[in-house]
């Protein structure tokens, strides 16, 4: 155990999300997202929800503030205004921790399969909820006294 991080956040996952630079893309994805068929490294949380597992990750890892939309989500059944509340539950954690307004991008469902191939690696949780599946950005850590753009 390590004081200060969550519980989570095992060896495995903060040395890959240590691992990763600016830019990269992040995977979190539910229980039915085929993670090993991406052939990225994957990392499984067990059961967990899906807020539980980003919030933990946010802890940690800095949204990208270059993009307009560091935060993405699967599509939910073909309707792009459409989201779930656990969708809802990721978003507002994001918006908490990171220091610019902050909106969903949305990528299609089959579109969401295709993104994956150039994922840096994936976060596997058992969360049964549909559409549960995330690509987060990683940004940039400032030093103490600078400010984000």
């Amino acid at each position: 155990m390590l004081k200060g991080i969550d519980p989570l956040l095992g060896g495995a996952l903060l040395h890959l999300l240590d691992d990763m630079g600016h830019g990269d893309q992040l995977l979190v994805v539910d229980r039915n997202f085929p993670a090993v068929a991406t052939g990225k490294p994957v990392v499984r949380l067990g059961e967990a929800t899906m807020s539980r597992a980003i919030g933990a990750i946010l802890s940690v890892f800095p949204l990208d503030v270059f993009l307009e939309t560091p935060l993405e989500r699967m599509e939910v059944d073909g309707d792009p205004a459409r989201t779930t509340a656990e969708q809802d539950a990721v978003l507002e954690l994001a918006r908490a921790s990171h220091p610019k307004p902050l909106e969903w991008g949305v990528i299609p469902r089959l579109n969401f399969y295709e993104r994956a191939k150039g994922a840096f690696a994936v976060v596997h949780v058992l969360d049964p909820a549909p559409w549960g599946c995330f690509v987060l950005h990683k940004g940039v850590v400032f030093p103490d006294d600078a400010e984000a753009p």
